[in-house]
């Protein structure tokens, strides 16, 4: 068990050979945590309104005739709250690992945040009004998230570690 001052000199050493992130890295850095942060927020309340219409029994959420509703409003509660998780990820890859190139380490950026909104949304949308079972069309938008958060898991995957460290 290392001491208090083997620990320090330890960290020390480690944080010296972590290169600092530049300005623009800085930003998505600051940008995905606190999207990270407040989507997790956000949807951790909507799983407490959830849990609050199931533990008042509301017709409008458990009957048996809303099932559709009860999948897809826990679906979007889950994705949303599983997407906070990947952009808090996405903040320390990048503060962890040399992605390259910038241009599209932004443009994943950019996606992962249209499909923290679109797949949530679809979700969301597609138990607002449902047709015999089915979703409404408001479900049509969860493709186009799923595709966008492909995306971004692509691109960083294959950018990790091909730029120098500058």
């Amino acid at each position: 068990m290392p001491t208090r001052l083997q620990f320090a000199r330890l960290s020390a050493a480690r944080d010296s050979r972590i290169a600092r992130p530049s300005l623009a890295d800085a930003d998505l850095i600051a940008r995905h945590l606190r999207i990270g942060w407040w989507s997790i927020a956000a949807f951790g309340v909507l799983g407490l309104v959830l849990e609050t219409l199931h533990g008042f029994k509301v017709g409008a959420y458990l009957d048996v005739s809303n099932e559709t509703r009860r999948l897809m409003w826990t679906l979007a509660h889950a994705h949303g709250t599983l997407l906070g998780l990947v952009h808090l990820g996405l903040a320390f890859t990048i503060r962890a690992a040399s992605l390259a190139p910038p241009q599209k380490v932004t443009a994943a950026s950019n996606a992962l945040v249209a499909a923290t909104v679109l797949l949530p949304l679809g979700f969301f949308l597609g138990g607002i009004r449902f047709y015999s079972g089915d979703p409404g069309v408001g479900v049509a938008l969860v493709p186009v998230g799923a595709v966008l958060l492909i995306y971004p898991a692509v691109v960083v995957a294959r950018s990790i570690g091909t730029r120098a460290v500058e």
